[in-house]
């Protein structure tokens, strides 16, 4: 397997983009719930599906990247704990994120580096077409399969499976079915990439901007919010609001 010598410019672009677009989704928000702006700005029918497209573009490359990294358990580690802050910090700011992206970018890491082993022995043909399957009947099951618990402990980890449990939010909610599917597609794609079967335009493109962000992604995530919720904050304070 040769491996790249240099960072594939349009990997970073793609991720660049996509953090881009999910800040503008926390500012829309923000100045949705703290200012007062109309509800479409967040939620609208366009919105609610671009939101799960880029989300998915994001964990997809995630997958891909893990085809470059050979300390994938470390990585996922470092990330569940970084989550693992986000955590305590959104719970003391009364917006408790207790599965997010970050969280289910980092238990996929985890995962795939205990089981990297057996998914290079899976028929490359074959992959695609199983994890777009479970990716389809999980996204079917989560959302039409009723499943309660009454203990709180299983209950928890239902909801971190994807049947959200009553009484259970989080601000950010990225469940590890279907998602992490998402993350091994990303995977399998990955191995075309590191052995550079794509054409060769693929490894060459340019672009402005976006891939310097894409390069930062994990910081963007992890300082974002707060960022924007300080702005947010000293606006409220300030008397600032949408009605007026």
């Amino acid at each position: 397997m040769v491996e790249p010598k240099k960072r594939i410019e349009i990997i970073d672009a793609l991720r660049g983009f996509a953090v881009v677009l999910m800040v503008i989704h926390h500012l829309l928000y923000n100045l949705v719930e703290f200012l007062g702006a109309p509800e479409w700005f967040f939620s609208n029918p366009v919105f609610d599906v671009l939101h799960y497209i880029f989300a998915g573009v994001f964990i997809m490359l995630s997958g891909v990247s893990s085809r470059f990294s050979r300390g994938n358990i470390k990585r996922g580690l470092i990330v569940i704990a970084l989550a693992a802050g986000i955590s305590a910090v959104t719970y003391l700011m009364d917006m408790p994120i207790w599965f997010g992206v970050l969280h289910l970018l980092g238990f996929s890491m985890l995962f795939f580096g205990v089981t990297k082993r057996f998914w290079d022995i899976v028929p490359r043909k074959a992959s695609p077409i199983i994890f777009i399957s479970l990716i389809v009947a999980l996204s079917l099951g989560t959302a039409y399969l009723e499943l309660f618990v009454e203990s709180p402990i299983a209950g928890a980890a239902v909801s971190v499976l994807g049947w959200a449990q009553p009484g259970f939010v989080s601000y950010d909610y990225f469940p590890i079915f279907p998602w992490i599917f998402v993350f091994l597609l990303g995977t399998w794609a990955g191995l075309y990439i590191v052995e550079r079967k794509l054409p060769k335009w693929f490894y060459e493109f340019k672009a402005p901007f976006f891939p310097k962000i894409g390069r930062k992604a994990l910081l963007i995530y992890i300082l974002h919010q707060p960022v924007l919720y300080g702005i947010v904050w000293l606006l409220q304070r300030a008397g600032v609001s949408w009605a007026a």
